[in-house]
């Protein structure tokens, strides 16, 4: 269901931003304040390169991965088309086909990890983070705040308008400490039509990823709760 989510977002996700590439320099220079110089970078999660791409543009040696195949595919051409390499792969974070210890930094942004519906599911994705990081080597995870929106219950997200007249809006509907996710896409043409796509979240809360995170292995975790467009963690493997 996840995959196939981003697969039908794939063409037309940049147009959820007003101006594409200075969303991906404004947060690729956010995350660089907590990624070292010359660090070998995997994106787990890096759906069409937001997040990947501004950051190889800063000189960082940056590897895809997404659920998505047509996503990561996107990614490669994108980065392409702006003067740098990014590959990307279709892999699931609970099973990364890499080696150990390939990665100084793997990063998972923009509420990637609580697609994982369960507490074990985290718990194998994190463990595989930490497996092909070296010894010293650190995760950077960004979700929404859960700890705010499970004490709120948010049934919807106020529409926001991308280039060309694009609007983008949310219904959530709540089962429990998950909710299942309707995505709007109006586009205007000669009339206005309506796409309409699925997905499902976990409202997991800073705390019970920290505790997963501690029993991953990773020997210390912190939160930035402002230097990010989301809330940012970043744990440390030994």
């Amino acid at each position: 269901m996840t995959g196939a989510f981003y697969d039908d977002l794939s063409g037309t996700y940049h147009l959820m931003f007003p101006d594409w590439d200075a969303s991906m320099a404004r947060q690729a220079a956010q995350l660089a304040e907590f990624i070292p110089a010359g660090a070998r970078v995997l994106d787990c999660a890096c759906g069409i390169g937001t997040q990947a791409i501004g950051l190889a543009l800063r000189g960082y040696e940056v590897v895809g991965a997404d659920l998505s195949p047509m996503a990561a595919s996107r990614a490669v051409v994108e980065a392409s088309a702006r003067g740098v390499t990014v590959p990307a792969f279709a892999a699931d974070m609970r099973a990364l086909p890499f080696a150990d210890g390939s990665f100084d930094v793997v990063l998972a942004a923009d509420n990637a990890l609580p697609h994982l519906l369960t507490a074990g599911d985290v718990l194998l994705a994190l463990r595989e983070m930490r497996r092909v990081l070296r010894l010293g080597g650190r995760i950077i995870l960004s979700t929404r705040d859960y700890d705010a929106i499970r004490a709120d219950r948010p049934l919807a997200t106020p529409p926001s308008v991308g280039p060309g007249r694009v609007v983008w809006f949310q219904l959530w509907n709540w089962d429990g400490d998950q909710y299942e996710l309707e995505m709007f896409r109006l586009d205007e043409a000669d009339s206005w039509r309506v796409v309409v796509g699925k997905a499902r979240y976990w409202a997991i809360t800073r705390h019970e990823i920290t505790a997963l995170a501690e029993r991953a292995g990773f020997g210390y975790v912190e939160w930035s709760l402002h230097a990010y467009y989301q809330p940012l963690l970043v744990a440390l493997n030994g």
